[in-house]
């Protein structure tokens, strides 16, 4: 498995809106200077993510985006599947029931359920918290 551009901007730009305490809508050509990402790219996963209702679009001159839950509700893989899709290893794992006709053959199966399992673990434990969290713990440890 393989996280797309899509996908790592997307935890990017979520962290970036996170990050903004001002309590202000969060421009998206803000976020694409501070995340060095081009802004219509930005667009279309914002668009993607509105869409879902992980943000919260507001219009006009001082228009832009806000969470539409508090940070400790996101996480990485509620992000990631919106962006990405299924997180699955294998596409027989794609969907909640495997109707793969080689299943009770494959002993492969096995590891991919695994391997499976050890992503979502991961993914859906980490919170948008977390990674704020780390954030500040890095630039804690910059030293100009």
């Amino acid at each position: 498995m393989k996280i797309s551009t899509k996908g790592r901007y997307a935890l990017r730009l979520m962290l970036d809106i996170a990050l903004d305490h001002s309590g202000e809508p969060v421009r998206i050509k803000d976020i694409a200077a501070r995340q060095e990402i081009s802004e219509k790219y930005l667009e279309q996963i914002i668009s993607v993510l509105n869409k879902a209702g992980l943000v919260r679009s507001i219009r006009g001159s001082q228009g832009g985006y806000l969470l539409t839950k508090e940070v400790d509700k996101y996480t990485a893989g509620m992000i990631l599947r919106v962006t990405e899709g299924s997180l699955a290893p294998v596409s027989c794992l794609d969907d909640e029931v495997n109707t793969c006709e080689r299943q009770s053959l494959c002993a492969t199966l096995r590891l991919w359920q695994m391997l499976n399992t050890a992503i979502c673990d991961v993914v859906d434990k980490v919170t948008l918290a977390d990674l704020m969290e780390w954030q500040m713990q890095m630039a804690d440890n910059y030293v100009i």
